[in-house]
């Protein structure tokens, strides 16, 4: 897969599915074909759908019909997200908000958010809130 452009965290895959506020920018992204997210994303957001009561069954098919690269949450990438921790922790950022932030850091990617929070953080990330 060439470079992605855009890394989805949980809340901006969420507001897609979800229909909210933001989802025209997530679906310009997938559109673009120039799009992932991390395996961490992927499993937060699944997370609180299952919490919201969405059937198991409607998960698994959901997730494949966006057509999203999923990337692996390797060693290296556990590090580097491990290392973000200090620089973001006063912003309450959650393990998955970190992974997402160091795939867009790695991929040189905009991180796609619908958290405001993350207009705080200074490490260089390229974020963009979507609503």
């Amino acid at each position: 897969m060439s470079e992605a452009s855009a890394v989805l965290d949980a809340s901006a895959l969420l507001c897609l599915v979800l229909d909210e506020p933001g989802a025209g920018r997530v679906t310009a992204a997938l559109e673009s074909g120039d799009c992932c997210i991390s395996a961490v994303n992927l499993a937060e957001a699944v997370a609180k759908l299952d919490e919201a009561g969405v059937p198991m069954e409607e998960i698994e098919p959901l997730a494949a019909s966006l057509r999203l690269h999923v990337e692996p949450f390797d060693q290296a990438q556990a590090v580097q997200c491990g290392l973000l921790r200090r620089s973001t922790r006063s912003l309450g950022l959650s393990l998955g908000d970190r992974a997402c932030l160091q795939l867009a850091l790695a991929r040189d990617a905009v991180a796609l958010t619908a958290d405001r929070a993350w207009v705080k953080v200074t490490n260089g990330a390229r974020i963009e809130v979507i609503r």
